[in-house]
């Protein structure tokens, strides 16, 4: 295993004081100022597809080693309706999943701080039943680091990527002829410090995926404030830090969390978890740098409580961006304009449930689904695309502490 330690410093700042607050849910569309909003009739503006396939969706909760642990539902793109078809015993913490390009295999990280014996979270590699989505666990790894939170495939298939928070390193996976995992190839350790005393007192790798051109593999550090760049060898799996290490360093103090990309792969939207905004950038496809255009708030002006971003989607048609705001509890929406890449404000939406903490889109592109982790729900809404706004479907599934949903298309 290769190792290497490279340092990153931020300015210190003024620390800012942290509380968790529950706050009462309204399942509605909130206004500025929090208050019902009766959703417009978007009967006229919203375009919906001749035909629209149902989706499969995969759903990584927090869950004890021998509980069921990652459920599978059918959602129904017309109605929001979301069907369990299957539960599967995943290990303990399935808290992000990523599948294949083929859908032959879906990867999941265990999100704990002791692996058989190690301080490490673990990965685990399942089969994907091609009739039925069904899963089979193949293999489980240490993933190298505790609380490993975010995971994604890289290497034109040949490898898998983890961020291991509370190690605040990124590891690298081999991905053999079956699917299996082999133990970690490479880890590459992170270091530094934020003014956030209490969230940044080491680095935390909160995200780590390829870019549109699968050239660089681009980490985010809620722990250094930097957005971390490397070169992966898909042969060999080894992450060699790009030059600039640090591909674009974010407000210190701010938290940097998620990132997505716009479909034209010139913009990138920068989530950040501390001071709840949101970054727009342009992105250096050839050196896989980052310049900012703008930061903008996730909260409404008059919001005086806690809160904490989670996750960051664009539209497939690259018109609209969407946050979410765990303490407001809320899907934050945006209008993308598609020759500068800023942000307007367009919506606030109340999630239906407390602590919104990952929702993703279906393959229609007209139905969001949120998890809210501590009401323990998956909410649906309809999005209107030709606004981008979101309606409650009335739909929603129990499900217990759910945190992450991977959307892919119906199984035949």
């Amino acid at each position: 295993m290769i190792k290497r330690t490279y340092k990153y410093t931020c300015r210190s700042a003024k620390v800012a004081a942290m509380a968790l607050t529950s706050l009462s849910l309204v399942f509605s569309a909130c206004n500025s100022s929090g208050t019902k909003e009766t959703p417009a009739d978007t009967t006229a503006s919203e375009t919906k597809p001749e035909t629209m396939e149902a989706s499969m969706v995969y759903v990584g909760t927090y869950a004890e080693a021998d509980s069921t642990s990652i459920f599978l539902y059918r959602l129904d793109p017309e109605s929001g309706k979301l069907t369990r078809l299957n539960a599967f015993k995943a290990g303990e913490n399935p808290s992000f999943l990523t599948l294949d390009e083929q859908r032959q295999h879906l990867y999941a990280v265990n999100e704990t701080g002791n692996y058989e014996g190690q301080n490490s979270g673990a990965v685990s590699a399942f089969a994907v039943n091609p009739q039925n989505g069904d899963l089979s666990l193949l293999n489980r790894v240490a993933s190298k680091g505790g609380a490993p939170c975010h995971i994604s495939v890289g290497g034109a298939n040949k490898n898998v990527l983890v961020a291991n928070y509370m190690g605040g390193n990124v590891a690298s996976f081999q991905v053999q002829e079956n699917g299996q995992l082999s133990e970690a190839v490479d880890v590459e350790q992170h270091t530094g410090t934020g003014p956030n005393k209490e969230r940044q007192e080491a680095a935390h790798a909160h995200f780590i995926a390829p870019d549109p051109n699968n050239k660089f593999i681009l980490s985010v550090d809620l722990g250094t404030d930097n957005i971390v760049g490397y070169r992966l060898d898909a042969g060999t799996g080894a992450l060699t830090p790009n030059t600039p290490a640090v591909a674009f360093a974010a407000k210190p103090g701010s938290g940097p969390r998620h990132l997505a990309f716009h479909p034209n792969g010139r913009y990138a939207y920068l989530i950040h978890e501390l001071n709840s905004t949101m970054t727009a950038l342009t992105y250096d496809a050839d050196k896989g740098t980052f310049t900012e255009i703008e930061t903008v708030p996730t909260l409404p002006a008059d919001f005086n409580g806690q809160s904490y971003c989670a996750e960051v989607k664009v539209s497939a048609d690259g018109k609209f961006l969407y946050g979410s705001n765990r303490g407001h509890n809320s899907i934050v929406v945006y209008a993308i304009d598609q020759d500068t890449g800023k942000l307007t404000q367009v919506q606030f939406m109340n999630t239906g449930g407390d602590w919104p903490r990952d929702f993703n889109i279906d393959e229609s592109g007209t139905v969001l689904l949120v998890a809210n982790e501590r009401s323990n729900n998956l909410v649906t809404f309809k999005i209107d695309k030709a606004t981008g706004k979101l309606t409650p479907t009335g739909q929603e599934v129990e499900v217990h502490k759910p945190v992450c949903v991977q959307v892919v298309p119906a199984f035949k």
